[in-house]
């Protein structure tokens, strides 16, 4: 007989059964040092203590910038719990960390757990899912998903039964690749999922597998608390407990259920006429970087810490090389037949040719994950860093660093004559002289919080203006000179998505709903050109907009890349090339061949027929 997927426990009895395990789950603490949820997260620690609990997962959302500062804080309080423990990031660990996620991993040994709770040696596992360093879907590392598989097989070797967690839900537009995800859980005895980060109770099936989102630390009722999970051998219940009042039933589900198909019909693509698309790499790890380019090869990087080199013709690896933490931004060809690739800890100045180490010069102060980009006219590094801004010869030697930042850079900047331009992650744009690292200006967007200024956009540079948009969601034209506002346009809702057309006269954004849209770079007021929707719904990713030959090129956070004919104003095809986002878009400058890396591991090559 069939059982119920969900049920309201409204007389349910609080009580640990025979056989029984309890888990108390803590999930979107948000805490900064010295706030109410500092203050209430201790008193949760210490009502757990005297709890019956064979467990505690703390489900991610820790804190509420990713900082270094606020990770210590969150541990010192967590250090106080007496029983076993295991925490998870979330994204905002992942996305807005100041140690590209490295910190993390440092304090607490890993971002992934599996253990074992209770009697009934019930299986408990954890695993990350992003975003990570820049918008947006969740995303569970390639590596991650290979581990995962091994640790459920060994579980159902041993009979065992086992409990899943993350932050995100496994779902459309939450997970990228929750298919991937949802068909690996389904072959393996999963009784259930746990996850947060809606800040609210909400039961759902993934696949058949019943998944229960739980409440906050901090809940907009104005009570804090977290959830119990009592597994027992038929039944999973989940109850909300308000730090100070007895647990009220909220959910339960069968440990028994059947599964159901989650295939993407929609995955199939044909080659689009007049060009050709050709899949060069699929990684055995997930890729969070641009694409570097010489006259022989490409360069990125990987979630493992490689940096790799291959073919860039037809995806014969070269060289790779181990950095030891995550690798976010990309690898950058200079002169003299080197590239440096930023790290965690520094840069990494290698022969192009054979990945053979030349320098490793470590970081003063924070990760290097901004995308570099080389001066033409003499094979120099120019690269934002962790609250700086720095030009290298290509053997590495400092030629000047710009230290007057306050956070970190991440976008590549644009280099037009002396003028340098890029953006940072402390509300400000800036333009400086590229030969002194000598300040022009400064401009800042009227916003004070971080995540609203131009930080991770490419600026578009024309003679006379400087354009950026932003997540205050405006376009902004600056004067070059002056670094004075021109006029700022909010018709669209832009993001952080922008390109420039080759001969400079106009300037492309995709919006959050979808669209191109061509603005003239030439008039001195905003005006707009025209506008085509891409067929993309909502949509964040912050990868650039770039033009070659009379095509625009712009890429989704599902995987989506578009070809748009500027001229007809018309979609020339769209190809989901995978189902996670579309890193950047890098143009071959010898050849005009087209590149792009997704974060699920995999890149791609696009060239006229």
């Amino acid at each position: 007989m069939k059982k119920t997927f969900i049920i309201s426990l409204c007389c349910a009895a609080f009580t640990l059964g025979a056989g029984a395990q309890r888990i108390a789950v803590l999930s979107d603490l948000h805490v900064i040092p010295g706030n109410e949820n500092d203050r209430q997260l201790r008193l949760a620690v210490e009502e757990i203590n005297h709890g019956e609990f064979d467990y505690v997962v703390v489900n991610g959302d820790i804190s509420n910038e990713g900082s270094d500062e606020q990770l210590l804080n969150v541990k010192e309080i967590l250090d106080g719990i007496s029983k076993p423990l295991a925490v998870l990031p979330g994204n905002h660990e992942n996305n807005w960390s100041q140690s590209a996620t490295k910190t993390f991993k440092d304090t607490w040994g890993n971002d992934r757990f599996i253990a074992t709770a209770g009697p009934d040696s019930l299986v408990i596992v954890g695993i990350n899912c992003g975003p990570y360093m820049k918008m947006g879907d969740g995303h569970i590392k390639r590596e991650d998903l290979h581990w995962l598989r091994a640790e459920l097989q060994k579980a159902a070797d041993k009979g065992r039964r086992v409990l899943s967690f993350n932050h995100y839900p496994l779902q459309e537009n939450d997970l990228d690749n929750w298919r991937e995800y949802v068909q690996l859980l389904q072959q393996y005895p999963v009784i259930g999922h746990i996850n947060g980060h809606y800040h609210s109770w909400q039961a759902y099936r993934a696949g058949g597998i019943p998944a229960v989102m739980t409440r906050a630390l901090d809940m907009r009722d104005g009570t804090f608390g977290y959830a119990i999970v009592e597994v027992t051998p038929d039944w999973v219940h989940v109850y909300d407990k308000s730090i100070g009042h007895d647990p009220v039933p909220m959910l339960a589900f069968a440990t028994t259920h059947e599964n159901t198909d989650v295939s993407d019909q929609n995955a199939v693509w044909q080659q689009p006429e007049g060009f050709e698309v050709r899949k060069l790499w699929t990684d055995s790890a997930s890729i969070f970087t641009r694409i570097g380019i010489d006259d022989e090869r490409i360069y990125f990087g990987n979630s493992l810490g490689q940096a790799r080199a291959i073919d860039k013709n037809d995806g014969t690896p070269a060289w790779s090389i181990a950095t030891g933490a995550s690798l976010f931004g990309r690898p950058v060809p200079l002169a003299k037949k080197r590239v440096a690739v930023p790290t965690a800890t520094g840069i990494t100045i290698a022969d192009a040719a054979t990945g053979r180490i030349v320098k490793t010069l470590p970081s003063r102060e924070g990760p290097y994950v901004a995308d570099g980009i080389t001066d033409p006219a003499t094979g120099d590094l120019l690269t934002g860093a962790y609250k700086r801004f720095e030009r290298r010869r290509p053997d590495g030697r400092l030629v000047w660093s710009y230290d007057s930042l306050f956070n970190y850079c991440q976008a590549a900047a644009v280099l037009d004559g002396n003028d340098l331009v890029f953006g940072a992650w402390d509300t400000y744009l800036r333009c400086i002289d590229a030969r002194t690292g000598r300040l022009r200006w400064a401009w800042n967007n009227g916003k004070n919080a971080n995540m609203l200024g131009p930080g991770n956009v490419v600026p578009a540079v024309t003679p006379d203006k400087v354009i950026v948009v932003a997540p205050d969601r405006y376009m902004t034209a600056i004067d070059r000179t002056t670094g004075q506002t021109l006029w700022r346009n909010n018709s669209h809702r832009y993001r952080e998505s922008l390109g420039r057309s080759e001969d400079g006269t106009r300037v492309y954004a995709k919006t959050m709903d979808g669209e191109l849209v061509a603005v003239d770079a030439t008039s001195p007021d905003f005006r707009e050109l025209w506008t085509v929707d891409m067929g993309l719904g909502y949509d964040h990713a912050p990868c650039i907009v770039a033009e070659r030959d009379g095509v625009v090129y712009a890429g989704s956070r599902r995987g989506i890349l578009t070809a748009v004919d500027p001229d007809e104003q018309r979609v020339l095809w769209a190809l989901p090339l995978g189902v996670s986002e579309i890193n950047g878009i890098d143009i071959d400058p010898h050849t005009g061949d087209v590149y792009v890396s997704l974060i699920e591991g995999t890149v791609f090559r696009v060239c006229r027929r």
